[in-house]
């Protein structure tokens, strides 16, 4: 069964990076369509980027592309989020998600069966 535990969140200044971490396990080295999603307080769940395996398509919601950038490590079956110039905004939990296949994508979180105990990001200004 596919696990994924997420890392990397934290409270930090408007402007400033912030890295998130994903680590799969449970089924090393498989092949998983990735994303993540986040969800503020009394909103509904967004989402913020995807990424197919092995890594050449890539999607960003409009509101981050340009400052968030979604990568992956597939030796260390790892994903991250590298988020630069926080805005107060990007406050939310992010969730990590999962879905086998490959050369796939999607920004629909209902395609997405594996998700991550969320973390959180708060951004102040």
């Amino acid at each position: 069964q596919v696990q994924l535990v997420v890392s990397g969140g934290g409270s930090v200044q408007a402007g400033v990076s912030l890295t998130l971490s994903c680590v799969v396990s449970g089924t090393p080295h498989s092949q998983f369509a990735m994303g993540w999603f986040r969800q503020a307080p009394g909103k509904e769940r967004e989402f913020v980027a995807a990424i197919s395996w092995p890594g050449a398509n890539l999607r960003y919601a409009a509101s981050v592309k340009g400052r968030f950038t979604i990568t992956r490590d597939n030796v260390k079956d790892t994903l991250y989020l590298e988020m630069n110039n926080l805005k107060p905004e990007d406050t939310a939990v992010y969730y990590c998600v999962a879905r086998p296949g490959s050369h796939w994508i999607s920004d629909t979180a209902a395609d997405f069966g594996s998700w991550g105990q969320g973390t959180q990001v708060t951004v102040s200004s």
